[in-house]
């Protein structure tokens, strides 16, 4: 039983480390994994793990973005260390909006649009606004094309659209970069910034889950709970890279249209197997 429950973490790491860095929502790969990939373990213990495996997903980041995001670096000269505390800074405020709506209505929100038909509806949306969005800006010239020109409102009103990756199915990274590009960042820095943003917003919700669930690990929870956010954090690794080298030459609409057949799929399966 051990052996094939941490097989299952196995491939729920590999879905969470591919799906949270691409703008295809982790949540809704998550949904439809789990109709066929389902632990034999306590509910309370699932809702858990599939929002902690997210912390070795964000451990990616920390080690990918380490002297980037260091303000400490001894090879850094101090108008580099003041940069770094001013995106440290930026990335705290565009935190707020999100922080302060999850904390009030995180239970409501989960009990109103945590299914299948909200998913669906979201990826397929959100599909559609980046195809829409990327001919929209296929001509225009970004405004902000590095840190140093993204100012505290550009990252608050970023912040907001994190918002709207509350509801499931949005996609928090699909959020901000549809948000940050429409604001008039480069598709870099889009990227870029909402992977900062990803390390106190979900850490902080990760540690909600944990304080609720408790630190009373059985061994064969806390192995299976390890083994998902190691895989999520190689897994991660290699798609950070990915889209980062991607976006260099190309824009999001392949994710677009990935989404709303996914939708499309997710609406389908869910019909079909009532």
């Amino acid at each position: 039983m051990i052996v094939i429950e941490v097989f299952k973490a196995i491939l729920l790491g590999i879905i969470e480390g591919l799906t949270e860095w691409l703008p295809i929502s982790s949540t809704g790969h998550m949904i439809l994994a789990d109709e066929f990939i389902k632990l034999d373990l306590s509910p309370a213990f699932k809702e858990m793990f599939l929002v902690v495996i997210q912390l070795g997903a964000i451990l990616a980041v920390v080690v990918l973005y380490f002297h980037k995001l260091n303000p400490f670096s001894p090879k850094k000269s101090a108008k580099e260390k003041r940069d770094t505390f001013s995106l440290w800074g930026k990335v705290l405020v565009a935190c707020v909006p999100a922080a302060i709506i999850g904390l009030l209505f995180d239970s409501e929100i989960d009990r109103v649009f945590y299914n299948y038909q909200t998913v669906a509806v979201t990826l397929i949306l959100y599909g559609i606004l980046f195809i829409v969005i990327e001919n929209r800006n296929k001509n225009k010239r970004p405004t902000v094309q590095n840190f140093s020109q993204l100012s505290y409102k550009t990252a608050f009103l970023i912040g907001i659209f994190q918002i709207l990756a509350l509801i499931p199915g949005t996609s928090r990274s699909g959020a901000t970069i549809i948000g940050a590009i429409l604001i008039g960042t480069s598709r870099y820095v889009a990227a870029e910034f909402t992977f900062f943003l990803a390390i106190p917003t979900m850490f902080g919700a990760s540690l909600l889950k944990l304080v609720k669930f408790g630190f009373g690990f059985t061994g064969t929870e806390l192995l299976v709970l390890v083994t998902g956010m190691l895989v999520a954090f190689l897994v991660s690794v290699i798609a950070i890279r990915f889209l980062m080298g991607y976006i260099k030459k190309h824009d999001f609409k392949v994710f677009g249209y990935y989404r709303i057949i996914l939708g499309v799929i997710v609406i389908a399966y869910f019909l079909l197997a009532k």
